[in-house]
């Protein structure tokens, strides 16, 4: 890591110059509030650069913000397994044909795996492929499914549904994993080859030649106060620069977001669906623990026409462990839904709770996931650039897996990558590097063969059945033709667009959590590990601080404060008496992305904090 010492350097001298600026810049205090007051009657929430431009605000003059570059051949946003696998294919290649290639990998979370939160059940292909004697390296695949069941609930009692062979709930011959911990090893594999993990520094910014290709990305600047104001210790970020830049930020990446928007990337597909996931793990009972069992239920406690249902997983990790998490769809309609008190609810099911009954909860976390599937995937390659793993949206959906295929997209990737680089006689029409043969090899792989086969699942719960229409679908339909009935069924809509008014809709009455079984939100977000640095902007940021209130809780009853499962969002009585106000905790975010995809006015916008914060996740 030579090149970041040069770079430690660089700061250290350019943070005296910058302290010296500071003090004489507070001698005046005209200078420290000028163009910052609002004027405005709504209170000020957002105070982030991305809203509310540094080049206006003049507390911003005088500072240095030139950035250090560093220049490399891959770069690589997001350290889950489509990033690492990337990595990995690209350093084998290399030695294989004694090549030199430079890959940098950037992760926000302060180490590999620590943001990584899944189920989760791991079909093994991709691992396979990438690392044929994964067994003697020790990957942490303990614990072989050895028995399915799945079921419907009713809010007394559970009715069995058999698991037909063929169809996608079956999991003989996957493992259960505890995903953190299989990224951390991933990352073992990654370092010995010779790629370069930088985790704590978030991708802030996409860079762009002249030419319009992806440069590379800028990391996150640090030392900014709360109010937006420079500290003495700022800290400009770090340019990476690269002939190819991949994206692997998972499910709704923020910087994917705005190559959407510039390269017209959903042109040709359906909006993209989510759901949001939230799990905790637990230790049990030895005498009610069946290592290797896999549950999983719809039904009770959400009515046919939301989709969702749990997953109890018994792991085998030298304790008696189980992983258990409920996902509810986002195109959900009632603004008084609550996902983390429905999953709540749902421990307590006549079925469930005497296995956690005499236990221990020791994690939670939440995370979106994709659920749109085929229809919804974007376009994947730029110039400069591709899009990997869950970014795009290369889940599975009926068989909630994604990892293996998010892994064998990067294997695609970096096979692609590989070849354009050592190419001699390449004539690129860009200086960043158009690897078009990935998208292509990627719909000729297994991936694209398994997404469309299942392609028709989701949506077909959008019917008047509700979920148990898409059971019979999958039943008749999946079952006989294994998707390939010569139809493509379409979603309804963006998730945000689905959200009813709050007049239109019946309020749902939770039961009070009672500390053995079910719990509280601020209680349970601890247990996530979650921490900020708090003297920073919120990074969740407002696009109009006045849309919380004269919008979404006029209209929705503000459902921030309901879908967020960190307790993010609060209304707040104003000190008159009279109204509210919207108060964003910043310090819970659990980085699920959920309030950027569901807020009804479209008016939240994720960014990433500084490099490091966030949830804190053991094995998660």
């Amino acid at each position: 890591m030579l090149s970041f010492v040069s770079y430690q350097k660089w700061l250290a001298t350019r943070q005296c110059f910058h302290a010296l600026k500071l003090i004489k810049r507070d001698c005046l205090p005209s200078l420290h509030t000028a163009g910052w007051a609002s004027t405005a009657a709504v209170p000020r929430i957002t105070t982030h650069y991305t809203i509310h431009p540094r080049d206006k605000d003049k507390r911003w003059e005088g500072i240095n913000m030139e950035r250090f570059a560093e220049e490399a051949d891959v770069v690589i946003v997001g350290g889950g397994p489509a990033g690492l696998s990337a990595a990995i294919r690209l350093k084998q290649l290399a030695a294989e044909q004694g090549k030199e290639i430079r890959v940098c990998l950037v992760e926000k979370a302060s180490q590999i795996g620590a943001h990584t939160l899944s189920g989760a059940c791991l079909e093994p292909r991709s691992l396979e492929e990438l690392f044929p004697d994964w067994k003697e390296r020790g990957a942490p695949l303990h614990t072989p499914v050895t028995e399915d069941k799945f079921g419907i609930l009713t809010k007394k009692s559970r009715i069995p549904v058999p698991i037909l062979p063929g169809l996608p709930m079956v999991n003989h011959g996957n493992y259960i994993v505890r995903l953190g911990h299989f990224v951390r090893w991933l990352g073992e594999q990654a370092e010995a080859l010779g790629v370069e993990l930088y985790p704590g520094y978030a991708a802030a910014e996409v860079l762009f030649h002249e030419d319009g290709s992806v440069k590379g990305i800028a990391t996150n600047d640090v030392g900014i106060q709360k109010d937006g104001a420079p500290k003495a210790t700022f800290e400009r970020g770090l340019e990476l620069h690269a002939k190819v830049t991949v994206f692997a930020e998972g499910c709704h990446g923020h910087l994917a977001k705005q190559l959407y928007t510039k390269y017209n990337l959903r042109e040709k597909c359906q909006p993209q669906s989510y759901g949001i996931g939230l799990k905790e793990l637990w230790t049990i009972d030895e005498k009610k623990w069946k290592p290797g069992r896999v549950e999983h239920t719809v039904g009770w406690p959400l009515d046919r026409h939301t989709y969702g249902g749990s997953f109890l997983y018994h792991l085998n990790e030298g304790e008696p462990l189980v992983a258990l998490g409920f996902v509810v769809g986002l195109d959900y309609q009632n603004p008084y839904l609550n996902p983390f008190r429905e999953f709540q609810r749902w421990k307590h099911h006549p079925t469930v709770e005497p296995t956690l009954e005499g236990g221990k909860r020791i994690a939670y976390g939440a995370r979106a996931l994709n659920e749109g599937g085929l229809q919804s995937i974007p376009k994947l390659t730029f110039p400069g650039g591709l899009l990997i793993g869950c970014s795009p949206g290369l889940m599975n959906v009926p068989k909630i897996k994604g990892t293996h295929t998010a892994m064998k997209s990067g294997i695609l990737a970096s096979e692609a990558i590989f070849s354009q680089l050592t190419n001699e006689n390449l004539q690129s029409k860009t200086i960043g590097l158009d690897v078009q043969e990935y998208e292509e090899n990627l719909k000729k792989s297994w991936v694209w063969k398994e997404l469309y086969s299942v392609r028709n699942i989701r949506p077909s719960c959008h019917s008047m059945l509700g979920v148990y229409g898409g059971m019979i679908y999958t039943g008749i339909f999946y079952w006989l033709l294994r998707g390939k009935e010569p139809w493509t069924l379409k979603h309804p809509g963006s998730d945000f667009a689905q959200l009813k008014p709050a007049k239109d809709c019946t309020p749902i009455e939770y039961p009070k959590p009672d500390g053995k079984i079910s719990f509280d939100l601020l209680s349970s977000v601890a247990l996530s590990g979650t921490n900020h640095e708090h003297d920073q902007p919120a990074h969740l940021t407002l696009k109009d601080d006045s849309i919380p209130v004269s919008r979404n809780l006029a209209v929705f009853d503000g459902p921030e404060q309901r879908f967020c499962p960190a307790g993010v969002y609060e209304y707040i009585p104003l000190e008159t008496g009279e109204g509210s106000r919207l108060q964003i905790n910043a310090q819970n975010c659990v980085h699920c992305k959920t309030c950027d995809i569901k807020d009804p006015s479209q008016n939240i916008n994720w960014v990433v904090p500084e490099g490091g914060g966030g949830p804190a996740y053991n094995g998660m």
